[in-house]
């Protein structure tokens, strides 16, 4: 048993702290100036080799990016989405060992109008990006996020597959052979070299550039856009809605525009966040396109995500070692408690426990490299009605019981009226169309902390008309006419 005057004959143990060199892991001769990680020392020049070789290794990894191809990269002014466009420019410097091969494009959300911004503070922020576009030579869209309220329903729907390459071929090598010799036609040309043309692009005016993709946006547009996220109750559907807008933009610019590739700038610990938060969102089944490089739901356009490799950690140490510029502008979810909100609660309890522990990013984020989604792959000849009307994931793997609890729900919330003179059946929507059958798990809980639909923007309420006529028109056959209705036999008289 302990005693207080009790002696010890030996020492007490210390923690040993454990000594990080001084010489760089890597070239083993120049000061060590950053750690990542226990036993990742980096000089300067070490740290930006490994940091560009990553971006590089991802990308010529996956090869979902053909040459020639062009592809938008979405920045939102933060630190990931900055420093992967400073790794872009880096790639297409002519300095680059190996250069990349594809045209990039700039595209910039203003959010202002869902996180109440003043018109001066969304024109001070992208006054201020537009500085950091420009100084790259690229083609650039600023969009409004009022915008979405004007969007065509042909959003929601589903191009062509961009795995489909008439020109160069469906493999990687056929598309390289034919980018090839038209590299060297525009060297022989370089008056119509893909540079020269970004830079007379980048002289224009931004309303020149864009072709009408940004158009100017009015108080009302801006009412309108504040009260559709007004009905919306709750922080977590906010965020969701606003997250599912923002992808309709990106994808409808994508379109109009040409480009066939999306670039995201989710980091690791984004994505790590973004993991658990959509598990408890009711999101499962589309964790793998969620979380994974790629993302083909939308078949023309292929969302990719080059930046999943990082650690916000590597991102804040390379941004400020290489004066790459950021801009903050403050989101729905600045200033906003832990418990506000489910993505805000799960950052919250994410970063805190990487804290304490600093393997939990990468673990949970190896744990999604590993995911596989059980729906079949989604392609033109998908069905519209087997897909989500809002995040375009597949609805259910038993496709049959979707259809079957989509009809009972249109039968139960439409009223039948037969009409003596055309002996027809006509069916008759509320005024509120409901969307609950045309909608994964996940957004129904959405549009459920909604206290109005109607203050939907109409691309989405015209669609789901449009797929309510067309599962009409298919169970039609299955009516029965007043002639066959005749015909059948009566009981008792009846």
């Amino acid at each position: 048993m302990c005693q207080v005057d009790e002696e010890y004959n030996g020492q007490l143990d210390h923690r040993v702290t454990p000594r990080v060199s001084k010489k760089c892991v890597k070239c083993k001769e120049n000061t060590t100036v950053l750690i990542i990680r226990a036993g990742d020392a980096f000089c300067r020049g070490c740290f930006k080799e490994y940091f560009i070789h990553k971006f590089r290794a991802m990308l010529g990894k996956n090869r979902v990016i053909f040459p020639g191809e062009k592809v938008l990269l979405a920045v939102s002014g933060g630190p990931a989405s900055s420093s992967m466009l400073s790794q872009v420019q880096e790639g297409l410097s002519r300095d680059a060992p190996k250069k990349l091969r594809f045209v990039p494009g700039i595209i910039y959300i203003d959010e202002g109008g869902a996180s109440g911004q003043s018109m001066e503070e969304r024109k001070r922020a992208v006054a201020q990006l537009e500085s950091v576009f420009r100084a790259t030579n690229y083609h650039y869209h600023i969009v409004h996020l009022e915008q979405v309220l004007s969007l065509p329903s042909s959003v929601l729907e589903a191009g062509s597959s961009a795995t489909e390459k008439p020109q160069t071929g469906s493999s990687y090598k056929a598309a390289v052979d034919h980018f090839i010799p038209t590299r060297k036609n525009q060297n022989q040309h370089p008056d119509l070299s893909v540079e020269n043309a970004q830079s007379l692009l980048s002289n224009l005016s931004m309303q020149e550039v864009q072709n009408g993709v940004t158009s100017p946006i009015t108080h009302e547009h801006t009412q309108a856009l504040q009260r559709l996220f007004a009905s919306v109750r709750t922080p977590t559907a906010k965020e969701d809605l606003l997250h599912t807008l923002r992808q309709h933009l990106i994808l409808h610019t994508a379109r109009t525009q040409g480009y066939t590739k999306v670039m995201m700038g989710d980091s690791c610990s984004r994505l790590a966040i973004k993991l658990l938060s959509n598990i408890s969102l009711g999101r499962g089944a589309s964790l793998a396109t969620d979380t994974g490089f790629s993302d083909p739901r939308h078949g023309d356009v292929v969302i990719v995500r080059p930046m999943r490799d990082y650690s916000s950690k590597e991102i804040a140490y390379y941004n400020r070692m290489f004066d790459i510029p950021s801009v903050f502008i403050p989101g729905l979810d600045s200033k906003a408690q832990d418990k506000a909100s489910i993505q805000r609660l799960t950052e919250s309890f994410v970063t805190k426990l990487q804290t304490d522990f600093p393997s939990t990013v990468s673990t949970i984020y190896r744990t999604s490299e590993k995911l596989h989604t059980a729906c079949p792959p989604q392609n033109t000849n998908t069905q519209l009605s087997a897909k989500c009307l809002l995040c375009v994931c597949a609805l259910d793997t038993k496709l049959g019981e979707s259809h079957y609890q989509c009809t009972k729900m249109a039968s139960h919330h439409g009223n039948v009226l037969y009409s003596l003179n055309k002996n027809t059946c006509h069916f008759v929507l509320k005024q509120t169309v409901d969307l609950k059958s045309l909608l994964c798990y996940s957004c129904r809980l959405t549009i459920k902390d909604m206290t109005a639909l109607d203050a939907l923007p109409q691309y989405i309420l015209s669609e789901a008309e449009r797929r309510r006529s067309q599962m009409r028109e298919e169970i039609s056959e299955f009516l029965l006419d007043e002639e066959e209705n005749e015909a059948i036999p009566r009981v008792n008289g009846s």
